[in-house]
């Protein structure tokens, strides 16, 4: 066996298909002509699951079986993407239902958030729009997106995301059930402080109130002390707003300076969260579908079917038009077992041409697909 003449061979074979490849591309561009004169979407499922099941058959043994499914995939995958690029090229655009702005107005705007006043959203809402904002609380985080919805606030402000705790799951899933869009996004620096009534000292301490990822963050203090008590509330000014009330000194709260300028508390402990550089992002939700000029960042959300390498080719339609992706998070779908949610930032602008390129050819391809904002 002369391993140079079968790399010699393996390079003809090699030179061959590359010809065949450039041959095919080229009846491609003849196909997306086609759909351009007749409006046919680019994606067609039963004409590639057809195909697959076609070069199977050619194949000889389920090695080269699987091996020729996943070749075609991709290069079925390649065509739809030249053919999305040529049709961009041409002119075919798609209204994305979103309308562009200089700047998000926030004069005079009514903007809510979840909580009580000293809150991290608070601070966030008045970060936002000012101090003199028309600024005020709700329950939950869904009130504020229906407050939004039913236009009786310009903005609600919810978190998203913490630099230690990571993603705030239920908010991607509340954010489906509203027609509301991000207009923008703020990060709002994290220093969590312990605080008791005046004069209590930590040996007095026995129980902490706060939020559940504020506990988190600041675990490693507070397992410090085995006799206190950690109990979860509905966000770090609630737990101070208790301290006040109760007047109890055996209780503390882990919340934020401002809480405690507020509600009179004093600091027993200063920066507890054990990530000094902890920030919460939050996003700012509006009825209108609007994106300033200058915004440099989109969220989308789509579905996929629990199958092998969907997501993969999923993403290819971003990499393929250069677009970078930033964040990616998987939900569950209700009722529907391993099936998920992906929801996905990326770098860019809808006025961008990739862009609309690769979010066009995502919306073909994967189902529900949908534009959170662009921001």
């Amino acid at each position: 066996m002369d391993l140079l003449k079968i790399r010699d061979q393996l390079d003809v074979i090699d030179a061959e298909i590359v010809r065949l490849f450039e041959e095919r591309m080229r009846l491609v561009g003849e196909v997306a002509e086609f759909k351009i004169e007749t409006g046919k979407q680019v994606f067609d499922k039963g004409r590639e699951q057809a195909k697959i099941a076609a070069v199977r058959e050619l194949a000889h043994g389920e090695f080269n079986e699987q091996a020729a499914e996943e070749l075609f995939t991709q290069l079925m995958t390649i065509s739809r993407r030249y053919q999305y690029r040529l049709l961009e090229e041409k002119g075919r655009k798609e209204d994305l239902g979103f309308r562009q702005v200089d700047a998000i107005p926030t004069q005079g705007a009514r903007v809510v958030y979840q909580g009580v006043e000293g809150a991290y959203s608070h601070e966030a809402a008045l970060a936002y729009v000012g101090e003199a904002a028309d600024a005020r609380h709700v329950k939950t985080w869904e009130d504020a997106m229906e407050a939004v919805e039913s236009k009786s606030a310009d903005y609600a402000v919810i978190p998203i995301e913490n630099s230690s705790a990571g993603a705030v799951r239920d908010n991607y899933d509340l954010m489906l059930r509203h027609d509301n869009v991000i207009v923008a996004e703020i990060c709002i620096p994290v220093d969590h402080m312990l605080l008791g009534l005046p004069g209590a000292s930590l040996d007095d301490i026995r129980t902490v109130y706060s939020h559940p990822q504020a506990l988190m963050q600041s675990g490693r203090y507070l397992n410090a002390h085995s006799q206190w008590r950690q109990i979860s509330v509905e966000n770090t000014a609630v737990a101070a707003k208790k301290i006040i009330s109760d007047q109890d000194k055996t209780q503390a709260a882990v919340a934020s300076r401002a809480a405690g300028k507020l509600y009179g508390l004093e600091a027993l402990a200063e920066g507890i969260n054990h990530n000094k550089n902890n920030a919460t992002r939050f996003i700012i939700l509006a009825k209108d579908h609007i994106y300033r000029r200058d915004a440099g960042k989109v969220t989308i959300c789509f579905e996929l079917p629990h199958k092998s390498g969907t997501l993969y080719n999923m993403l290819g339609n971003l990499i393929y038009n250069g677009v970078n992706m930033r964040m990616i998070e998987s939900r569950p779908i209700l009722g529907r077992n391993w099936e998920y949610r992906f929801f996905v930032d990326v770098e860019g602008n809808l006025s961008d041409t990739a862009i609309q390129n690769a979010l066009r050819s995502v919306s073909e391809e994967a189902a529900n697909m949908r534009i959170l904002g662009n921001y």
